[in-house]
């Protein structure tokens, strides 16, 4: 397949419109936590089911309360995205820094701390000399 014709694809998937499970955004915004705990994956609905921990409510209520253009920073990272959220911007703790996340559509039904990893990954160079008997040979640079 020519690259033209994949990347026209590829826009095409981008600009349709957002629905989870056949829902758009704003019937999504429109239901009770009841409701969306239905539409939602089996873990969040779980957790709404269950209901959320006192600081994932407390995260809740904050984003609330603030504008919509300031950014919430948070430690709670097994909060829920939720619709109402969609578009804000929020700074996870990742337990070294704030990472901030502006939280898009695809995001509702998972966690926070999916957003801001933890661990980074870490590339190694090559052997030094001494390591192993075969790297002995190698030529120093």
């Amino acid at each position: 397949m020519p690259k033209a014709r994949r990347a026209k694809k590829v826009e095409a998937r981008r600009k349709r419109e957002f629905s989870l499970r056949g829902k758009t955004l704003e019937e999504l915004k429109a239901m009770s936590l009841e409701q969306l705990g239905q539409v939602l994956g089996a873990r969040a609905r779980r957790s709404i089911r269950r209901g959320f921990a006192s600081e994932a409510n407390r995260f809740l209520e904050r984003m609330r309360e603030t504008p919509p253009g300031k950014t919430v920073r948070t430690h709670t990272r097994d909060a829920l995205v939720l619709p109402e959220h969609v578009g804000r911007k929020v700074a996870v703790h990742n337990g070294k820094e704030f990472k901030e996340i502006e939280v898009r559509p695809e995001m509702i039904g998972h966690y926070y701390g999916e957003f801001a990893l933890t661990r980074r990954f870490e590339k190694h160079s090559a052997p030094g000399v001494g390591a192993t008997r075969s790297s002995k040979f190698m030529p120093l640079k």
